[in-house]
Parts: C-alpha cells; structure tokens; sequence
C-alpha cells in the first residue's frame, strides 16, 4: 500500500514538472515527493499507536508499551498478583517477575 501511494506521489510530481514552468514544477515536485510520504509515514505511526500494538515507536514508549507511561508492572512468583514495585502486597514476597 505504502509503495502504491509513492508512486503515485511520483506520478503527480511528473505531472506537475510537465504543466508548469522549469523551477516552479521542479519545486512543487520536489516538495510533493518529500513531504507526502513523511506525511503517510506519520498516519500509519499514529495508527499504529492507536491501536495499542507494540512496533517500533519514536515517542513514549519504546519496543514494549506505547502508551504506557505508568513504568513497569511485576507479578509475583508466590500468588501471581500484578504490583508496581517492591514487595507483594498480599502475600509479602519479594520474589518477582517484569510484566511488559
């Protein structure tokens, strides 16, 4: 899908370097085939952030949770209770495990 709309971009910008004069169709080529696919690259990210799926994000979050600004989540080995940190809150273990 994405290599469809770049050659799209492509085929406009050909299209506008033929209609208009030598800088100005050169320029608005230049601009339709560099800024439309960073615009197409920013809506699937924020797609992609939406839906809560784990890729590669750029902003808060990293590899494992987008969205997830709380830290992160261990569950306790004893009595598999999810906490933030420290020890299990209901049963006192210190044994633990990182949840992402």
């Amino acid at each position: 899908m994405y290599l469809i709309f770049l050659f799209a971009s492509l085929a406009v910008s050909i299209g506008l370097q033929l209609v208009l004069p030598f800088p100005y169709g050169l320029g608005a080529a230049l601009a339709i085939f560099i800024i439309f696919p960073l615009l197409l690259r920013k809506r699937y990210m924020a797609r992609m952030r939406g839906s809560g799926g784990s890729g590669f994000g750029l902003g808060g979050g990293g590899f494992f949770g987008q969205g997830q600004s709380s830290g992160v989540k261990y569950v306790c080995l004893t009595c598999n209770h999810r906490f933030k940190g420290g020890d299990c809150p209901r049963c006192g273990s210190k044994m633990k495990r990182a949840d992402f």
